[in-house]
């Protein structure tokens, strides 16, 4: 496969993904990268993980113990391999490959423990089968489609691989809010929910997710996040996520 190289968090973290046009890490998985921090040494698997963009920036920004990059297309673990090597984090990060859809047995000798995180991060596929046209790149619209009705048994496996107490991080679109935390009912609570806009007059365009597994706390919805400005520029708080500053939740 072709590939191109970016640079991440302000050249702090450097990712060989595919060319224009196919499924590739920006903003939002600069977005929750940064959403939760870490406490030192702490355990964080990046489900859904791609290239590794989420996971390998907490593991470049923080003092996280070990990071677990979750991805079931073999192509793209393999490139998250090699950025791990890349970036000399490849002794804190490894690479398993598995469906986190398909039964637990399965994700089990894959690998994925239950009760075995501190964190668990991740961005599910946006869509399910009919909800929208896919993308004619295969790889693509595998990354954002799954089967109807797969947001549910995403999540519960995030809850599964959650020590209880540990806490899960998300970003979908807004639209999909009412979903989510359909989803997380049971699992979750404490949840810190802040909407994302590109700009300040205009509707959310995605959300920010977090919750503690096994808390009954209520939900706190948050101050929007807005990207760009008039003139279409970063505020100044996106800059600083997209350079690895700040961190998008209190």
């Amino acid at each position: 496969m072709r590939t191109e190289t970016d640079a991440f968090l302000g050249g702090r973290l450097k990712l060989r993904q595919p060319p224009r046009g196919a499924h590739r890490a920006g903003t939002d998985a600069v977005l929750l990268a940064r959403l939760l921090v870490p406490a030192p040494g702490a355990t964080l698997f990046d489900l859904g993980a791609a290239t590794g963009a989420v996971g390998l920036a907490s593991a470049r920004l923080s003092e996280v113990g070990r990071v677990v990059l979750v991805e079931r297309d073999p192509v793209l673990a393999a490139l998250a391999r090699e950025n791990a090597a890349a970036n000399g984090l490849d002794d804190r990060v490894a690479v398993i490959e598995a469906d986190l859809l398909a039964p637990a047995r399965q994700r089990r000798e894959a690998g994925l423990e239950p009760d075995s995180a501190d964190i668990v991060l991740t961005n599910p596929p946006f869509f399910e089968s009919g909800m929208h046209r896919p993308s004619p790149i295969p790889q693509k619209a595998t990354a954002h489609t799954f089967a109807a009705g797969g947001l549910d048994p995403w999540l519960r496996t995030c809850a599964d691989l959650l020590r209880p107490g540990g806490r899960l991080g998300l970003v979908h679109r807004a639209d999909a809010l009412p979903a989510c935390l359909d989803a997380l009912r049971g699992r979750f609570g404490d949840y810190a929910v802040r909407p994302v806009h590109a700009r300040a007059e205009r509707p959310a365009i995605r959300v920010l997710i977090a919750g503690v597994k096994g808390s009954r706390a209520p939900l706190r919805l948050l101050p929007p996040l807005v990207l760009q400005d008039a003139a279409g520029n970063f505020t100044p708080e996106a800059e600083a996520l997209h350079r690895g500053d700040t961190w998008p939740l209190p």
